[in-house]
């Protein structure tokens, strides 16, 4: 293709970047219009507010734009703006999601796979048309330099003028105004590029700011097993990925997504709310002592859960067939399952029931204290469903096979996001038979927690990462199901079974975790522990025929 012959004399720093606001507000920002026509009728009254809306996140765009291009910086950060702000627009105009300081967070841990997973002929489509193609304009377009003092007070000028104009519109709709920055804050975390600029600024000071102390800080240290507890645990926690609560047959789906979990007779608490929407926020922040998203995404200055279980002379075990443990998993034994290499069950990618390989071999090697393992899922992870699941449990059909979801069927989507729970019933079933084989010598027992849901069309959604504040409940809302073996008499089944719509959250796992290996320490809380109240009243008599 034969770019157009350019003109000689240029045009001025502040004529382009006035272009290239125009074009990302009218072209990059389909998401936020669309958006905002969902929220406001468009009849007489409404027409020009909306309009003037447009002009007030365009005037923002131009003045973030001409803080940031100084002389020589004018044209490559421009080019930076229009190649990010096109793969910004193409997620949330595909997937309706928002770029927040927590996605940022959880795109920096993405891996290879997940990238796979995304990249699609539309995502090319808008990286060229809407960001490569006028970058290479841009690029090619001569600037006509007047000299600093000029330019300076040329850039003054627009900014005076832009933010006057803004002032004035805002004014000049006062009440449409007051009613649209108070009522509807998710609005503007659609405006592209000003919002990710803002979650690129609130990540980086997450980031860059020194911790107070750089000390690992104890938890927990008092930690023990009660000499009145002469026998011996052994807990599977299975870590979901993706999986929502309402997918799931036993909390009342139509769909039998779960008929090996119902045949085993596992309990599934049916009001579990996820402390976050994506797994680097989740998984930190469901080991923490204050089950807080907001201390836990911070990093890895504090101990977690697994350091108290350790501190109490458990043995624990974290298998991975996910990205990671986030940081979790730093001081314990830990065990990568996403590559043949360990993972003796792979297909078009390594299964979750893999992990379940020869982790007999590991109990068989302790021979003393309680285990504690960890299997961390790749779940119902998106976009690529179909991916999640061997053929044999594609059981509804059709089933979505893209990765571009807006090529689906919101029934294709749904059919092959429900064969992914499906598996994942049959992959808590597997881990449920190999606890039962361990029973004559061990309390054992299952502890499934998925770490956030999913959305999947609904109001035009897809995927996870919404802000929490104004994430639908389809995204926050997770499935919990607990199973108990022969020899497990520490709970009242019926008690626990009267509790399952009770609300719970990531926090209750810190000390329901406890509460399952009778862990004495400081920093459990009775209260916040999910068995607490269903526990029988001859618990640590010493009538067992296991022994620790």
């Amino acid at each position: 293709m034969t770019l157009p012959r350019l003109p000689r004399r240029g045009l001025t720093a502040n004529t382009l970047i006035v272009v290239v606001a125009v074009f990302l507000t009218a072209f990059g920002n389909g998401a936020f219009i669309s958006n905002l026509l969902k929220t406001y009728a468009l009849d007489g009254s409404t027409a020009v507010p909306l309009l003037s809306l447009i002009v007030v996140f365009g005037g923002t765009t131009i003045v973030l734009l001409a803080a940031l291009c100084i002389w020589r910086a004018t044209k490559p950060v421009l080019i930076f703006f229009l190649l990010l702000s096109s793969l910004a627009a193409y997620f949330m105009d595909s997937y309706g999601v928002v770029i927040s300081d927590e996605m940022l967070h959880n795109a920096a841990l993405t891996n290879v796979a997940e990238v796979r997973d995304l990249l699609n002929v539309k995502l090319l489509a808008y990286f060229v048309v809407l960001g490569l193609v006028p970058a290479v304009l841009v690029a090619r377009l001569p600037l006509r330099w007047r000299g600093l003092r000029s330019e300076l007070l040329a850039r003054l000028k627009l900014l005076g003028f832009t933010l006057a104009t803004m002032a004035g519109v805002v004014l000049a709709f006062g009440s449409f105004y007051a009613s649209f920055f108070r009522e509807h804050k998710a609005l503007r975390a659609y405006a592209n590029p000003t919002y990710y600029s803002y979650a690129a600024i609130q990540y980086l000071r997450q980031r860059l700011t020194p911790e107070v102390d750089t000390a690992l800080a104890p938890v927990g240290r008092d930690a023990k097993i009660p000499a009145t507890d002469p026998h011996r645990e052994l807990i599977i926690m299975v870590l979901g990925e993706t999986a929502r609560a309402d997918r799931f047959s036993l909390n009342g789906y139509a769909r039998d997504t779960n008929p090996q979990l119902r045949e085993a007779g596992a309990i599934s608490l049916t009001n579990v709310w996820a402390c976050g929407t994506s797994t680097a926020v989740s998984v930190p922040c469901m080991f923490a002592l204050d089950g807080e998203s907001r201390s836990a995404a911070r990093g890895t200055g504090r101990e977690n859960l697994l350091d108290v279980l350790q501190h109490a002379g458990v043995n624990v075990l974290w298998r991975d067939n996910n990205s990671d443990s986030k940081g979790v998993a730093l001081r314990v034994p830990y065990e990568d399952y996403r590559s043949p290499k360990l993972n003796p069950v792979c297909d078009l990618e390594c299964r979750d029931e893999g992990m379940l390989g020869d982790l007999q071999r590991y109990i068989d090697a302790h021979p003393s204290g309680d285990i504690f393992i960890v299997l961390h899922q790749m779940g119902n992870h998106g976009p690529a469903y179909y991916r999640r699941y061997p053929a044999a449990f594609e059981r509804f059909k059709p089933a979505c096979r893209d990765d571009d979801l807006s090529r689906c069927s919101r029934d294709e989507i749904d059919n092959a996001y429900d064969n992914a729970i499906l598996y994942t019933d049959h992959f808590l079933a597997q881990t449920i038979a190999l606890l039962e084989r361990n029973d004559a010598h061990f309390e054992t027992a299952l502890f499934y927690v998925s770490d956030h849901g999913e959305s999947l069309g609904e109001g035009g959604l897809y995927l996870h990462g919404m802000p929490k504040l104004i994430a639908p409940d389809t995204q926050v809302r997770v499935p919990v199901v607990l199973w108990f073996g022969k020899n497990f008499d520490d709970v009242d089944l019926p008690a626990l079974q009267k509790k399952r719509d009770v609300r719970f959250t990531h926090a209750n796992i810190f000390h329901t975790v406890l509460g399952f290996l009778e862990i004495e320490t400081s920093v459990y809380q009775a209260g916040l522990d999910i068995l607490q109240d269903a526990r029988p009243p001859h618990e640590h008599m010493a009538t067992r025929s296991t022994a620790r």
